[in-house]
């Protein structure tokens, strides 16, 4: 992709997506807790992330020597300015590398770190943070949501381990379903709370506030984590105490699959195939379930479904699509479901 392409589809993004979310510090270790095994001697990128106001660089930073890292790497696109909410005016990006230099010291000093000029804007997709990307370990960051497919496709074609931010309707994404059937990626534990956005984001009646500080704050809702790294829960089996009953669980009409309206209703005597709400990816163990499909991808899977839009609460300027699943001669509007087996 050509350097004008990088810059116009960054720009894109940030005007019509509006992808500035800045995490809460609070929300990033709530979830590196369950992942300080992964750390150890390796080197940690943040390819999203201004260091000098990222929470990204400030946790990791902080906990260089108790993680045992190797080497924390930040880059920030188009951004000389020392500014949460930049205008991504300047030609150039910035990078920032700690290798431990004051690990004397009980918490390192952020600002005894010098920024380190790019020879181009900092485009995670850029010879220059592709090859800082080529000397790292592990990323972890919040990169552009309506980047997403395009940010994890990257990672997944340079084989690197990955820890982000993104909303749970990427799930439905055709590239990023994909993955998820396949193994190659899973949801992490927890849910960021909210994010600071600019001042210039409109005020909506729910899940947007300001505070005492004059400081604007959003509330996705349906924000989560997206990972290759291995952990505890995705070993775990989920607890089934339901049995079948033909008349609780129906069936589809045009797909051998029964209907389970809570992930949590499962029936633990049922092998054929089941649709569910997308919530139990929280809860897949691979080796307990197999994943089938799933009715956003109807046509695809086997499961025909009726579509009609609605507005996304979080861009009103969407429009999402939903499916209207098939039950006893009558389409059922529905969010999605995936279409799973219990192994035996």
């Amino acid at each position: 992709m050509s350097k004008t392409s990088l810059n116009r589809s960054l720009h894109a993004a940030k005007a019509s997506k509006k992808d500035e979310f800045y995490t809460q510090l609070s929300d990033i270790e709530k979830e590196l807790r369950h992942y300080t095994a992964h750390f150890g001697g390796k080197s940690v990128l943040c390819n999203c992330d201004d260091p000098r106001i990222s929470n990204f660089f400030r946790y990791f930073l902080n906990n260089f020597e108790k993680l045992k890292l190797k080497k924390l790497i930040t880059t920030c696109y188009k951004n000389q300015q020392a500014d949460l909410f930049s205008k991504n005016d300047s030609e150039r990006g910035i990078y920032f590398e700690y290798s431990g230099e004051q690990k004397k010291q009980r918490l390192p000093d952020a600002a005894k770190i010098k920024p380190r000029e790019l020879k181009a804007d900092g485009d995670f997709r850029s010879e220059e943070c592709v090859k800082l990307l080529k000397e790292s370990d592990v990323v972890v960051t919040n990169p552009p949501f309506s980047l997403f497919r395009e940010y994890i496709s990257h990672l997944i074609e340079m084989k690197k381990k990955f820890l982000v931010i993104a909303n749970y309707n990427a799930i439905t994404y055709k590239e990023i379903f994909a993955l998820l059937k396949g193994n190659k990626i899973w949801l992490g534990y927890t849910h960021p709370v909210a994010f600071m956005v600019p001042d210039h984001y409109e005020m909506r009646e729910v899940r947007s506030w300001r505070d005492e500080n004059g400081t604007n704050w959003r509330s996705l809702g349906n924000a989560c984590w997206f990972t290759n790294l291995d952990i505890a829960k995705r070993h775990e089996d989920l607890i089934l105490y339901k049995t079948y009953d033909r008349i609780v669980y129906p069936k589809y009409d045009n797909y051998d699959a029964i209907e389970v309206s809570r992930f949590a209703d499962i029936p633990s005597d049922y092998d054929g195939a089941m649709g569910v709400p997308v919530t139990f990816l929280e809860h897949y163990n691979p080796k307990q379930f197999e994943i089938l499909g799933i009715t956003d991808r109807g046509n695809a899977w086997g499961l025909k479904t009726k579509d009609y839009t609605h507005r996304d609460v979080d861009n009103p300027g969407d429009l999402n699509r939903r499916a209207a699943i098939k039950i006893g001669n009558t389409y059922k509007p529905t969010y999605a479901r995936l279409l799973i087996r219990r192994k035996i």
